[in-house]
């Protein structure tokens, strides 16, 4: 049986080529939205304690999308995690208690202040100062509270290169820490989750998924996105070369002054390390275009990306996400 839109296409050959490009793209976001929704039923078939880890940004929030669609119509057998760095954007807040109750999911929020005060981490001080890699321990310590077997993130092979050294299911030890050499082989789509007791598995549905492909899914199943990802005014400190967005967290020298631009962001991280970039992106049709264009990559304004060129690999390997 041809379709409507195989019809349309036919009386109309001058659409051809853009139906060919349509067609692929959709059959590409089938199979990717197939394999995800194979690992959530697999994570929850094989893990007796497994949870969501969410941050906000845009990969968690498809990753809460696949797993609604996954386990319909019962509701996420699991729960969300989320480790507040205490930095977070305020609208980035606002959109997850709006989504956690639009969904009628189970939140789970640890705070990196706690681990603060507790004495478990040390605050940076200082000018690039950052809570962002305080987070590993906080998680782990999150992990080992609530007897968590499984954590599902919405990493990327495309984000990192340290990140296209994982495998779907990424082991870590009982120490909580990642070694890449002991990854084990993933053949077709079998997923080995047996671990010993203390160890825990990171899973990644989004692993063959690029930035494009979030948003072409983002685009096709009208999936909201916090206002960030889109274009808007706000008060920004350009400092190498990055857009900080200004606010009590950031450290302003004297000398240093913030300014109003247009612009948006590519990822919603802690306010300390995550840039902004300069966008007139208003919808979702647009970031694909600017995304399509683009010569520089999503973490490129991440500032704890830069601290080192093994910056990733080293949080990785202490447990980070």
């Amino acid at each position: 049986m041809i379709s409507k839109v195989e019809m349309v296409a036919a009386n109309r050959p001058g659409q051809t080529d853009a139906f060919e490009t349509m067609k692929h793209v959709t059959d590409h976001l089938d199979l990717l939205e197939a394999e995800a929704i194979h690992i959530m039923r697999e994570t929850a078939a094989q893990f007796e304690r497994p949870a969501l880890l969410f941050s906000g940004g845009k990969d968690s929030i498809c990753l809460v999308h696949l797993a609604r669609k996954a386990f319909f119509p019962a509701p996420i057998p699991f729960p969300l995690l989320h480790v507040d760095t205490g930095h977070n954007f305020p609208e980035t807040l606002e959109f997850r208690d709006q989504l956690v109750q639009k969904v009628g999911a189970r939140l789970i929020v640890r705070l990196v202040q706690d681990s603060i005060d507790q004495g478990r981490v040390v605050e940076e001080t200082g000018r690039n100062a950052s809570r962002n890699s305080l987070q590993s321990v906080t998680l782990l310590d999150a992990i080992n509270e609530l007897e968590l077997d499984a954590c599902i993130g919405g990493a990327r092979r495309d984000e990192e290169k340290a990140r296209a050294k994982e495998r779907i299911f990424s082991v870590r030890d009982d120490f909580g820490q990642w070694d890449p050499r002991l990854q084990r082989p993933e053949i077709w789509n079998l997923y080995n989750g047996m671990i010993h007791k203390g160890e825990n598995v990171r899973v990644f549905p989004l692993s063959n998924w690029t930035e494009l492909d979030v948003w072409r899914y983002i685009q096709r199943e009208k999936i909201a996105v916090p206002d960030l990802y889109f274009t808007h005014e706000r008060e920004v400190l350009n400092r190498q070369n990055a857009l900080f967005p200004v606010s009590p967290f950031i450290w302003m020298d004297s000398n240093e002054s913030g300014e109003r631009k247009q612009v948006r962001f590519r990822t919603v991280g802690d306010m300390t390390c995550t840039a902004a970039v300069e966008s007139g992106a208003r919808s979702v049709d647009d970031i694909i275009e600017e995304i399509l264009v683009s010569k520089i990559t999503e973490r490129g304004a991440r500032m704890d990306d830069r601290r080192s060129e093994t910056a990733m690999e080293d949080r990785k390997r202490s447990g980070y996400f």
